[in-house]
């Protein structure tokens, strides 16, 4: 018998599917050893030598390899093919190796799409583990340790406790401070644009601008724009620079002065890198890294996509033969370029060696994508469908479009100082759509078929005053293309960086932009300030590099980690002396109700992972908090009618709207309610209704999926529920205790043993 070991339970579902009876396949579920959880676990002294432990929630999964492993004649290692996978592949042979008494034969299989062919291809041709792949997320690991190890101390003693600083996480961070304080400093420039409807038939004037960016053309109508005075080039800034120009349209005379015609091609863009898959489902699906990551590498994992961490945009041969056989057939001959379309490969990185982001069944439409595994749902199918558009769409031939452009004089009635005023009119028609007819076109600027020295007709004018806007904030995909462009972290990891300086409330997002807290300022300027080097982005770049080369073979990983270490170190003991930096607050004028009085303490507004609350200044002397509690204006609870509709915050930080008389009404919704918006008592209850029905068969498709994760999951609730049992038996028996007493001092019997006495009695005794 042979063992194969994978790291997800999902792709071990798979490969059983595949396989014969003389393999049996489990799964590591991801990572068995890594740095012990309450120490560095690095010897600085020994090479950086690293400690490895095996994580406490492995031993079950560790036990049953070892016993699968004592059967077995040859142990297949087909964990993922990038460096993190070749490290766990490392991890569980050495565990294995500590277990087996007689010598085993370990071997890697490799395989870029969980497909029955390329899994038999991979295991019929093994390699061995790759030590460089290994030695490079190894180094990554432990640079990633000694930063937060040495670092996130001193922001705890100089800032508040809590904090953290990382390698790639804090740089990313100073790009989004960087730019608020782009935003906070711009100062918006006045200008105008002033445009003139013209028509190639003489027709009345009309009113054609309606609103902005919406106009009401007549047929051979178009739009032209100013773009020069007297033969000079014109920007005007302010409104007198346009009045007298506009003055002059109604009644000047218009001559086509130019037209150019020219064929323009639009090439169809390569199959996804991980890089530019985040950008595109951010852009047009709207998801954020993290959550494009996690849906990506189910779709892998169930065999509908390649792997999905890759920079490289090469294709192989298959998946090029498979996708023109399929376009000649779907869209005919006209669609199908004479050779296949290649690609060059920009990166240098030791993954290149993968595919790009393809699909595995070019005849599987998205739409069947949920049924082809228990987790996958709607937003599966969407990224399935990005990616099956962008990996076909790539070996089409370009959109084909004919450009005109018009350039026009305006010629004044009467002699005035502007002698003349140029406009000019671009338009385009898609002539062949080639690509394109996988994504929605944009619509056509048409032009009248119009030659030079025809007049055309005046119909309308517009002066439209503008201001420059200042650079927009970051949003998940201008992150990443940021992040790639400065070389800083790999697309893999964009993800985790994302969700760290969120979680750590150093930025929140806004309208899906990301914004940088006070927190999230103070830690960036601090770290700046004491780690200057640390913090450049090309120092920070030149450390991938490094790690890439570990993974080339180029550079040995002790090396490069102690040219990072020691000028690192020598800064961490300057940090240490540094002043205590001050997070800015808002003030409220108020006394603190704790120390106020006594400590002059007063009430001050702060930001935190889950939004703004109320603080003393004196923090953390005095404990004082209190939540800040947002409504929307004018709203009412939709459910109830009574209470008002409150901006809360989940755990994971996505604020959600809720009832403010919850628990006694228990509406919620990750949608605004509008103002007067009511729902049924009967409809809220089918919708809690199915929402647990969703649960359960969620929770149903988990415990198949991951036993382990499920059998925690069930003890640990059952042990809530047994000290929830506890602390209500406790409670019941106090009380029942009480009402005993109460009962006692009060019966007749209990009251006849004594003698009675009366008021004056018992005054007299008290005397």
């Amino acid at each position: 018998m042979n063992l194969v070991i994978v790291e997800s339970p999902t792709k071990a579902r798979k490969l059983k599917g595949y396989l014969d009876t003389g393999y049996k396949v489990e799964a590591s579920v991801g990572h068995i050893r890594d740095l012990p959880k309450t120490s560095i676990g690095v010897d600085i002294e020994q090479d950086f030598k690293p400690t490895y432990e095996v994580s406490l929630d492995k031993i079950r999964v560790i036990a049953q390899l070892e016993k699968a492993a004592r059967l077995a004649e040859t142990i297949i290692l087909a964990t993922d093919p990038d460096r993190e996978g070749e490290a766990i592949a490392w991890h569980i042979k050495h565990v294995l190796t500590q277990d087996t008494k007689k010598t085993k034969k370990f071997v890697r299989a490799k395989f870029y799409e969980i497909t029955k062919s390329a899994v038999l291809e991979a295991i019929e041709h093994p390699t061995t583990i790759n030590m460089d792949l290994v030695d490079a997320q190894q180094a990554r690991r432990v640079v990633d340790r000694l930063v937060g190890y040495e670092v996130s101390p001193v922001l705890w003693k100089k800032i508040r406790r809590g904090l953290s600083a990382g390698r790639v996480q804090s740089v990313a961070l100073r790009m989004i401070v960087e730019r608020e304080r782009e935003i906070e400093a711009f100062e918006p420039d006045e200008y105008w644009e002033v445009d003139v409807a013209l028509s190639a038939k003489q027709l009345k004037a009309a009113k054609v601008f309606l609103e902005e960016n919406k106009f009401n053309l007549p047929d051979q109508s178009f739009i032209a724009r100013a773009i020069q005075l007297n033969q000079k080039k014109y920007e005007p800034t302010k409104k007198d620079d346009v009045t007298d120009v506009i003055g002059l349209f109604p009644h000047a005379s218009y001559t086509i002065q130019e037209v150019e015609k020219k064929e323009r091609k639009r090439s169809s863009l390569p199959p996804f890198t991980t890089s530019t898959l985040q950008q595109a489902a951010a852009n047009r699906l709207g998801y954020s890294s993290k959550q494009t990551m996690r849906l990506a590498q189910q779709l892998y994992e169930e065999g509908l996509i390649t792997y999905h961490r890759t920079d490289s945009v090469g294709l192989s041969s298959q998946a090029i033969e498979m996708v023109r056989k399929y376009i000649g057939k779907t869209y005919g001959d006209g669609y199908l370029p004479a050779s296949p379309r290649v690609f060059a490969n920009t990166s240098k990185n030791a993954q290149e060696a993968h595919e790009a982001i393809r699909v595995t069944h070019i005849n599987l439409d998205s739409q069947a994508v949920p049924g082809e595994g228990p987790k996958l749902a709607a937003q599966h199918a969407k990224l399935y469908d990005l990616i099956w558009r962008r990996f076909v769409a790539s070996q089409m031939p370009a959109a084909v479009y004919d450009q005109t452009s018009l350039t026009i004089k305006a010629q004044p009635a009467r002699k005035t100082q502007i002698e003349s005023v140029t406009l000019k009119a671009t338009g385009s028609v898609l002539k062949f759509d080639g690509w394109m007819k996988l994504f929605t076109a944009s619509d056509d600027i048409l032009l009248p078929d119009l030659e030079k020295g025809v007049t055309v007709h005046y119909l309308d004018h517009n002066a439209a005053q503008k201001f420059t806007q200042p650079p927009p904030r970051y949003n998940d995909a201008s992150l990443v293309k940021e992040l790639e462009k400065k070389g800083i972290g790999r697309p893999s990891t964009y993800a985790s960086i994302i969700s760290v300086i969120e979680d750590r409330g150093y930025v929140n997002r806004d309208a899906k932009r990301f914004v940088a807290t006070p927190v999230g300022m103070t830690v960036s300027d601090f770290l700046l300030k004491h780690f200057p080097d640390f913090m450049e982005y090309e120092f920070t770049a030149e450390m991938e590099e490094d790690l890439d080369r570990i993974a080339r073979g180029e550079k040995e990983w002790p090396k490069v980690v102690d040219a990072f270490y020691r000028p690192f170190h020598k800064k961490v003991g300057l940090a240490e002396k540094a002043d205590r930096a001050q997070i800015p607050v808002e003030k409220t004028g108020e006394k603190c109700p704790k120390c106020g009085d006594t400590e002059k303490g007063e009430v001050v507004i702060r930001s935190g992972r889950f939004g703004k609350f109320k603080s003393c200044s004196r923090y953390p002397e005095c404990d004082f908090t209190e939540n800040i509690v947002e409504t929307v204006a004018g709203a009412k609870c939709p459910l109830c009618g009574e209470g008002e509709v409150i901006i809360r915050n989940s755990r994971w930080g996505k604020p959600f709207y809720g009832c403010g008389r919850y628990p006694e009404c228990n509406w919620a919704s990750w949608r605004q309610p509008k103002p007067g918006e009511t729902i049924t008592k009967t409809v809220w209850a089918e919708m809690q209704k199915k929402r647990e029905e969703r649960k359960k068969k969620r929770e149903a498709a988990e415990a198949k999926l991951y036993p382990e994760r499920a059998a925690a999951k069930l003890a640990a609730a059952e042990k809530a529920a047994a000290k929830k049992a506890v602390v209500k038996e406790k409670a019941a028996a106090k009380t029942t205790t009480v009402k005993k007493k109460l009962t006692k001092k009060k019966s007749p019997k209990n009251l006849s043993s004594k003698p009675h006495s009366t008021a004056s009695q018992r005054d007299l005794a008290k005397r």
